[in-house]
């Protein structure tokens, strides 16, 4: 059996990638969330993770016995596991492109991450705004990610990034929760591309699951005092 090690749902989205993966997959698995109380030494999250994974780190992949701790090589690892869930697309240089744009997601959008912290549950629009104004990395970040999901979309004609579902797509859906919790302004086949992502049962799921949470993490909540 797999298990899963994952955070808060409402703030975590690296966790999100490989959960959303899974379950839209219809991979089974076990899910453990270990609660965001603090990232230090002492805190209950970091002595939970520490005992399967020395980075300390969510999200974390258990399986048969191995430990695999960064996103992207736990979505390569599942690829390899369950090829016959068609994780990546079929076709050669569409793989390799996929492939390329999650190695973007995992190394840049600093500004965005920063800035627009993940957070499922909240209304956030008016700190989008701000940001926008005050943020000229974020407006370079939203640019490129409009032009990159643009550039997919027309190449593959779509629904998803690369036609069908795959790990691109599950690699940007807590971007695309970005983008809504703050109200980024996108063109109209963008802002329809999120509605289908955010439509896909695995996405869905994790995103009724965050709602239900009911937990204020007040260090993933730098634009409020409580929920």
């Amino acid at each position: 059996m797999i298990r899963l090690y994952i955070g808060n749902k409402n703030y975590s989205s690296w966790s999100m990638r490989p959960w959303v993966l899974l379950t839209q997959a219809g991979i089974d698995f076990e899910e453990k969330m270990v609660r965001f109380d603090s990232f230090e030494a002492d805190s209950e999250f970091k002595k939970t993770v520490l005992a399967v994974n020395p980075i300390g780190k969510v999200p974390v992949l258990v399986h048969d016995g191995l430990v695999v701790s960064d996103t992207l090589a736990i979505c390569e690892y599942l690829a390899e596991t369950f090829p016959e869930e068609h994780l990546w697309p079929a076709d050669k240089a569409a793989r390799a492109m996929a492939r390329s744009v999650c190695a973007e997601m995992h190394s840049s959008f600093g500004p965005l991450r920063t800035h627009c912290l993940m957070n499922v549950e909240a209304d956030l629009a008016q700190q989008g705004l701000i940001v926008l104004r005050d943020q000229a990395g974020v407006r370079a970040d939203l640019a490129r990610i409009v032009s990159l999901w643009s550039g997919l979309l027309e190449t593959s004609g779509g629904p998803m990034l690369f036609g069908d579902f795959c790990i691109a797509d599950a690699y940007y859906a807590p971007v695309a929760s970005r983008l809504r919790t703050y109200a980024l302004p996108v063109p109209a086949q963008i802002d329809a591309y999120i509605d289908r992502l955010q439509a896909l049962p695995g996405v869905r799921a994790w995103n009724d699951a965050a709602l239900a949470e009911h937990d204020f993490v007040p260090m993933d909540e730098p634009y409020r005092s409580a929920r």
